[in-house]
């Protein structure tokens, strides 16, 4: 039987996202880095984040385009309490009480004021997974999740890439390259079966337009048998539901 599938809801505090990024100029914050890692470990069903936009305009549109709600704060002066951090925690526990098929919260903030929240959110029975800068995360904070995911490791070079890929088609070759790049994900999220259907709905979740048939293939078994026959993966047979299960990454060699 495939592994149910985890739900997760995504709260971000943009205020101490950005305050992180202040130390930081390299780059500039990309929410798709952050949403692309928590797809490998699920069903990203809501997803809102919080701040005086009118301060950090320029992240609005990235925001949209990634449907992320964007809450509006308005900044008080009178007060040197972030409102926003209250909004969210209020808002995140009314989810957990509401929404019992919610299984997973991501707290994306390093703020240790957050902490009371994590406990709170495990004590019902909720994982929750922290997401911040280094910088700018609290010990409290990062020690007291499940899981903490530092925004400087989003997107460093994990993704295993196969000889003789470059040597393909450049629309098979896209398809191939997030094949492997979903299934070193969901290898590093230590799924113990790497089901084809658990496959093929995180590579969805990745790509929402992607489908088999646009690269040539009548189905996503075909997709497997090609990558396999190429040698760039290895496959099994489940005995009791007849379905693939990806092994692996093939062997150079072999």
């Amino acid at each position: 039987m495939a592994e149910a599938e985890n739900t997760l809801a995504v709260f971000i505090d943009f205020e101490n996202l950005a305050q992180g990024f202040k130390h930081t100029t390299k780059e500039e914050f990309d929410v798709t880095r952050v949403l692309e890692r928590l797809v490998e470990k699920g069903k990203v069903i809501v997803k809102v984040a919080y701040a005086d936009w009118s301060r950090y305009a320029k992240y609005k549109q990235q925001l949209h385009e990634s449907a992320v709600e964007l809450i509006e704060i308005p900044k008080r002066s009178m007060t040197g309490k972030n409102s926003a951090d209250i909004r969210l925690c209020v808002d995140a526990m009314d989810l957990c009480y509401a929404k019992e098929h919610i299984d997973t919260f991501v707290i994306v903030s390093g703020d240790s004021d957050f902490s009371p929240l994590v406990s709170k959110l495990k004590e019902n029975g909720k994982r929750v997974i922290g997401l911040g800068m280094k910088g700018s995360t609290s010990v409290l904070l990062s020690d007291n999740c499940d899981e903490f995911i530092f925004y400087e490791s989003l997107g460093v070079a994990e993704q295993v890439t196969p000889p003789g890929v470059q040597d393909i088609p450049k629309e098979k070759r896209e398809v191939f390259e997030l094949l492997f790049e979903t299934i070193t994900g969901l290898m590093r999220e230590n799924k113990e079966i790497l089901w084809s259907s658990m496959v093929k709905d995180t590579m969805k979740r990745k790509r929402p337009a992607f489908a088999e048939r646009a690269h040539g293939y009548r189905t996503f078994s075909d997709l497997l048998e090609d990558a396999q026959k190429r040698g760039f993966i290895t496959l099994r047979t489940d005995p009791t539901s007849g379905t693939y299960v990806v092994v692996g990454f093939a062997k150079p060699g072999r």
